[in-house]
């Protein structure tokens, strides 16, 4: 068999396969980029001990069990807390200013993996006294991932460079103000998300829930072909308050989105539109 046939082979494989789990689970990958899907699938056979992505099709057709761990390898779930600490430096020193204006906010953290975001933002918003005025809503589509968010337990090895983050990112204490370590992890104080909402949301088949005030949505449209990606940042325009913002990730950008011209660039080095 030739490099080219085997390529075509593996191409034909995968859109049959995202074809199935749509099919099989309404889980809609086929918006997804395929260079990246394609390796995640290539270590997920690999790992699953499954000679061809063929093999594990049928097997994920006719047992439901195997789906929640093939999502582990097809959504990808890197992230830290506080993350490009600028980003964050930018929310807090300019964000702020013009949400504090609003009697009421509402956040959407998109894609929210295992939730270091999520609490990155919920610990910001009570720094800057917005946290008891704002509703987060936390989405993604992996539960296992959702489930690990709303328990807000992290190794504790990742803990020094969440506290360097943090303290870059402007932060007015401590960071060990807010969690409790015991037994190898730390545990994040319940009340930061005693005022969000976790939900299973797709950016992919999905529509808008509420109206926001910030979206951010980071380190996610870069796994996009760009008419999802146009799709996504549809939703954020349509879900956004005029004046709005929206965050997204360091490598991402507006400029090619069908959406651009609905958004002004905020803050341009730290991919904060309004």
């Amino acid at each position: 068999m030739t490099p080219h046939t085997s390529a075509h082979i593996e191409d034909i494989e995968v859109r049959l396969f995202l074809e199935a789990i749509y099919s099989r689970y309404h889980y809609d990958f086929r918006g997804y980029s395929r260079a990246s899907l394609k390796r995640r699938l290539r270590v997920a056979c690999e790992s699953m001990g499954y000679p061809s992505l063929s093999a594990l099709q049928g097997e994920l057709l006719h047992d439901e069990t195997i789906f929640p761990q093939l999502m582990g390898y097809l959504t990808v779930q890197v992230s830290d807390m506080f993350r490009d600490p600028a980003y964050f430096r930018g929310i807090r020193e300019q964000v702020i200013p013009h949400l504090k204006t609003y009697p009421s906010l509402k956040v959407w953290v998109a894609g929210c993996s295992s939730g270091e975001e999520l609490y990155s933002l919920a610990i910001l918003f009570r720094e800057e006294g917005l946290e008891e005025k704002t509703m987060f809503y936390a989405t993604d589509i992996n539960g296992t991932a959702l489930a690990k968010a709303e328990a807000g337990v992290y190794e504790l090895d990742r803990i020094a460079l969440f506290t360097k983050n943090h303290r870059l990112s402007g932060g007015t204490g401590s960071l060990s103000d807010y969690y409790h370590a015991a037994y190898g992890a730390a545990r994040f104080d319940q009340t930061l998300r005693k005022r969000t909402v976790f939900s299973d949301h797709s950016l992919a088949s999905d529509s808008v829930f509420a109206e926001l005030h910030l979206v951010s949505c980071r380190n996610v449209l870069i796994y996009f072909e760009r008419p999802l990606q146009d799709r996504a940042v549809g939703l954020f325009k349509d879900a956004l308050v005029r004046k709005g913002f929206l965050g997204i990730g360091a490598r991402e950008s507006l400029r090619f989105n069908a959406h651009v011209k609905a958004f002004g660039e905020f803050l341009p080095a730290e991919r904060i539109y309004q």
